[in-house]
């Protein structure tokens, strides 16, 4: 918890796209996760910190703190069993399969998510960056149910659009800053096109299969656990002849340098530590 990581990549990126496939992250016998951190995309990023494409069999974390930051769980279909998810504002809820739940951390509140016993837990968890003027708000949450989101159709492909606008078909609103998730399920020989907003950063990561993506100024191939960003995109298409299965945010950078400790972001070291000093004080609250 001594280092901290100084996004210095604020502002009008240099380059016009980035690639990563990640790092790989192991924790015990029961966490395995390959992890995409903003560094790695010049600016591109934006307005994400970090996102963590992870599987989970058993308890691994336990309770911790996030503050400046929205902490974002994105359930995929295909895990198995419940994740068990407690926080500080009060809330005791499992996740799905399929489900989603956004944790605006803020000022700072305590999280802990688990698996249930013989549950499989496969997910993103996608750590947003918060604006200056919104990093000191009261935490809040809110929880969607897998069935309460929309799908949007393609050819011969699917997307769950879990946040934002998609082809017209809107999902649940993110806070403070617009930003999009299709969650994309192409089958064999299918193509996918989504058509957004130009000034909108845009980032995309392989799951499972293969598949080739094109925007305005550039394309690649997609091999599984390569994430790509870029902006200048108005379409972002899709297509795949074995079939695959990619994720696609998009949203508003913020373009405000901030410093990052551990599950922290904040615009500077002070008010980092003052945060360390609330949760050792107890004064994030508590969940047991």
């Amino acid at each position: 918890m001594n280092t901290l990581q100084i996004d210095k990549l604020a502002g009008v990126p240099c380059e016009s796209h980035a690639e990563s496939e990640g790092h790989p992250l192991t924790i015990g016998d029961g966490f395995q996760a390959q992890s995409y951190q903003h560094a790695d995309f010049g600016g591109l990023m934006d307005p994400l910190i970090m996102v963590d494409h992870f599987t989970m069999t058993q308890p691994t974390f336990g309770t911790h703190a996030h503050a400046g930051l929205s902490a974002v769980t994105v359930m995929f279909e295909d895990s198995e069993g419940a994740f068990h998810n407690r926080d500080s504002l009060g809330n005791d809820l499992d996740l799905a399969p399929g489900d989603l739940y956004w944790f605006k951390a803020a000022r700072g509140a305590l999280h802990n998510e688990a698996t249930r016993p013989g549950a499989r837990t496969h997910a993103l968890q996608v750590f947003v960056n918060l604006s200056g003027e919104h990093r000191h708000d009261a935490p809040a949450a809110f929880h969607v149910a897998a069935g309460d989101i929309p799908r949007l159709a393609g050819e011969r492909a699917t997307a769950r659009v879990v946040l934002g606008d998609g082809g017209g078909i809107k999902g649940a609103i993110a806070p403070d800053n617009p930003l999009m998730l299709l969650d994309i399920d192409i089958k064999a020989g299918g193509t996918f096109t989504h058509t957004g907003d130009k000034d909108h950063h845009a980032w995309l990561l392989a799951i499972n299969g293969t598949a080739r993506v094109t925007w305005n100024t550039g394309s690649a191939d997609l091999q599984p656990g390569k994430a790509i960003a870029f902006a200048d995109a108005t379409d972002i298409s899709f297509s795949s002849e074995e079939g695959a299965h990619v994720v696609l945010l998009r949203g508003q950078p913020l373009r405000q340098a901030f410093v990052q400790r551990g599950p922290y972001a904040m615009g500077n070291a002070a008010e980092l530590d003052a945060v360390e000093a609330d949760y050792r004080s107890g004064r994030l609250g508590s969940i047991d």
